[in-house]
């Protein structure tokens, strides 16, 4: 099986973009029937299903071009995490509820400038997804949006917990908005999220400010994802996620 470092870039891109959106959809998930309360099971499922559909079509379209029989489920099942190309931020455990809306907020405001943007792409099947996608991820944005303002400027107990939440998510922040080697060989198609940035700063900066939460200021910041390199929780997550498929290789249903 080929590398994924072999990839021409443009299966490259769609590859980490989606392995962005697979990644985050089964952390969601281990949400059901664990949320606070049971419209947000639901709401979190509905959440992790859309990033799925993403997935699906990024991870389908990524084998397609990189044109040696790969199809979406060998990409998600068939892969050991140093060929996963997510950014860390996606994979690290969801802790507490707070945790998890603050992973939400960041990563949903930086899907939203980046479907935004890519629905001017100059590759159909990019554009198609973005145009579909960005109306979803509004919604996921404004999910979290509300979450965090109702934990931040509620009780000095939910305040100290949604704080927590950011301090924890924010150290993985930086590798959202870098720039790929795969992006710079697709003008015109891919999007430098490097340019996403200050518009994720002015909502998220709103969003915090309403809250009256403070931004937080890590010591230390995450790199390497896109690279291939992971916390020791990708390969946890993998393990629970591709269990089946590879026990019963081939099996139907």
């Amino acid at each position: 099986m080929s590398s994924v470092r072999t990839l021409p870039p443009l299966a490259g891109y769609a590859l980490a973009l989606g392995d962005d959106a697979l990644i985050l959809a089964q952390r969601l998930g281990q949400w059901v029937a664990r949320a606070p309360q049971i419209e947000e099971d639901v709401a979190l499922a509905n959440i992790a299903l859309d990033l799925l559909g993403q997935a699906r079509t990024l991870l389908s379209y990524a084998g397609t071009v990189e044109g040696v029989g790969r199809d979406e489920d060998d990409l998600a099942y068939l892969r050991d995490d140093r060929d996963f190309r997510n950014v860390q931020l996606v994979e690290i455990p969801n802790g507490d509820f707070a945790v998890t809306m603050a992973r939400q907020l960041v990563f949903s405001a930086y899907q939203y400038e980046l479907y935004a943007a890519l629905k001017g792409s100059a590759d159909p099947t990019l554009a198609g997804l973005a145009g579909k996608a960005v109306k979803e991820v509004a919604y996921h944005r404004d999910h979290a949006t509300q979450w965090v303002l109702r934990l931040g400027d509620g009780t000095d107990l939910s305040h100290a917990r949604m704080q927590a939440g950011l301090d924890q998510v924010w150290p993985y922040i930086g590798e959202l908005f870098e720039s790929a080697g795969t992006t710079s060989q697709l003008p015109g198609v891919a999007v430098d999220p490097s340019a996403l940035r200050p518009a994720w700063d002015s909502y998220v900066t709103e969003v915090l400010s309403e809250a009256t939460c403070r931004t937080p200021e890590p010591r230390w910041r995450s790199r390497g994802g896109r690279d291939g390199l992971h916390t020791e929780h990708l390969g946890h997550l993998l393990a629970e996620m591709q269990h089946l498929h590879r026990s019963h290789p081939g099996a139907t249903w």
